[in-house]
């Protein structure tokens, strides 16, 4: 059996200066009445500001109507658009009363183009009328724990008593993102859909910001110039919030500079070192002590400001024979509770299993080393 122990203490990393940097550097200025960053990966909020203020958020509610449609209907079912669909006005893919579409293609319009007649057909579809819908909003909000969110309407015009927050809409998203069909949606510019309708994206990071994934935008006299962007980077995924920005194009701007503050505060760093001695390992009738290191390297994406913690688990003492390369033990290194890394331990060495001769001159040894210890101890002097 392996005698094995731990080993515990923090990683300075070789982007120790680039951590102090990142550290100084203040987050971009926003021009809007609430905003968010949050790193996906983790969940940890990098930034905000007024993040949990109640303000109308306009088409971003059509994120609620989607994650409803994706966990009640079926992609393919076939709605008969009813209801008051076609009489609803603003962004519309000018739905016709009796027209029939497929639910993947309502959802299309919804994300893609905004469309709030497809937000009404959908609502009417999935709870049998408008209201019945609405209330389905409201209680998965509960659900959600969106403490600062509350609907009245399916699309998001304008309407008293209709709002949410910055935290909320993110909440709601991550929620979107765990079904593959609304990433997929999100993430397109446009298409074509029954009818022979040609959709358009709001969503102007799509094709301006390396890396954006999705998600909404949305646009009210109320709510100003409102979006929640996801972006992945290296291994990040990156969620920003700006709710009431005075302008599209300083939506996108304070957008854009807040996911590039958030991915500057991650590196690539290497975090386990192939060359690196973690521990030594004793032989058995020997003084040897065998130097142990990592299987091979590691090299992630972690953030800057973070301390590292190293856990090295390893043999006390070998077995032998050992051959080089032999796993003897384990390092794991976590950033907070998640494993950034983890590889395996090895000998550096081979070591024989010792002979007899060896073993005797051992006991020898260590037979007078006791003997004159024991010798010292009886002299008065």
């Amino acid at each position: 059996m392996l005698r094995r122990f731990v080993l515990l203490g923090a990683l300075l990393t070789a982007l120790a200066a680039a951590q102090v940097a990142a550290a100084a550097e203040l987050p971009p200025r926003i021009h809007a009445r609430a905003a968010l960053l949050v790193d996906g990966r983790t969940g940890e909020t990098l930034y905000e500001r007024n993040a949990d203020r109640r303000l109308p958020m306009a088409s971003l509610t059509k994120l609620m109507t989607a994650l409803l449609t994706i966990e009640d209907a079926k992609r393919n079912d076939v709605v008969r658009v009813a209801g008051p669909a076609p009489s609803v006005g603003e962004s519309t893919i000018n739905l016709s009363a009796g027209e029939r579409l497929p639910v993947r293609d309502l959802l299309a319009a919804a994300l893609i183009q905004s469309a709030n007649d497809a937000a009404y057909a959908l609502a009417t579809y999935v709870g049998g009328s408008v209201p019945r819908f609405v209330r389905m909003m409201n209680d998965r909000a509960r659900e959600l724990g969106l403490e600062h969110t509350h609907y009245v309407v399916p699309d998001g015009l304008d309407t008293p008593g209709h709002y949410s927050s910055a935290r909320d809409v993110y909440t709601l998203a991550r929620e979107d993102m765990k079904h593959a069909l609304f990433r997929r949606i999100v993430q397109r510019t446009g298409g074509t859909i029954a009818g022979g309708r040609t959709l358009f994206t709001w969503n102007d990071l799509l094709k301006t910001y390396p890396g954006t994934i999705g998600i909404k935008t949305g646009h009210t006299d109320l709510a100003g110039w409102s979006e929640i962007a996801a972006a992945e980077r290296h291994g990040v995924e990156m969620y920003a919030v700006i709710l009431g920005g005075p302008t599209r194009a300083r939506r996108n701007r304070d957008l854009s500079r807040l996911l590039d503050w958030g991915f500057g505060r991650y590196g690539r760093v290497r975090v386990v070192s192939p060359t690196k001695v973690y521990a030594t390992a004793a032989v058995p009738f020997s003084e040897l002590r065998v130097p142990l290191a990592a299987a091979g390297k590691a090299r992630e994406t972690v953030a800057l400001g973070h301390p590292l913690v190293e856990r090295v688990v390893s043999a006390a003492t070998l077995d032998l024979p050992v051959e080089r390369g032999e796993r003897v033990g384990e390092i794991v290194v976590y950033d907070g509770n998640r494993v950034v890394a983890r590889r395996s331990l090895v000998s550096t060495l081979s070591v024989s299993e010792p002979t007899f001769a060896t073993r005797a001159r051992w006991y020898a040894g260590h037979a007078l080393d006791e003997a004159g210890d024991m010798l010292a101890s009886l002299s008065p002097f």
